[in-house]
């Protein structure tokens, strides 16, 4: 079984937008996929663009939480590109634990 770790925590903001301080517009997200029984951890990186156009319900910088920031950039993302990053995950983890090929070197 792999556990998935989200971390969101690091973003980049507008200063000010829409009488707003510190908006979040872009989401630094790392993955870690860990397989529970051999401890092989994998991880991936990216960003992703949140929209800002139209804020309905503003959440203050100060009581965002990681929980607030995962949700917000998976449903950015959307659900495809969510469970794709998760399988892509689970393939390296797989091929860590079995691998298909290997680098050698003759002597």
């Amino acid at each position: 079984m792999i556990t998935y770790d989200w971390n969101c925590k690091t973003v980049d903001v507008y200063l000010d937008k829409d009488d707003h301080t510190n908006v979040v517009h872009l989401v630094h997200w790392l993955v870690i996929g860990e397989d529970v029984e051999t401890g092989i951890k994998v991880k991936n990186i990216g960003i992703q663009p949140l929209e800002t156009e139209d804020i309905v319900d503003f959440v203050s910088f100060e009581e965002l939480t990681n929980e607030t920031l995962i949700s917000w950039t998976k449903e950015a993302m959307g659900e495809e590109q969510v469970v794709s990053i998760e399988a892509n995950i689970a393939l390296q983890i797989e091929d860590l634990i079995t691998p298909k090929s290997m680098t050698i070197t003759i002597a």
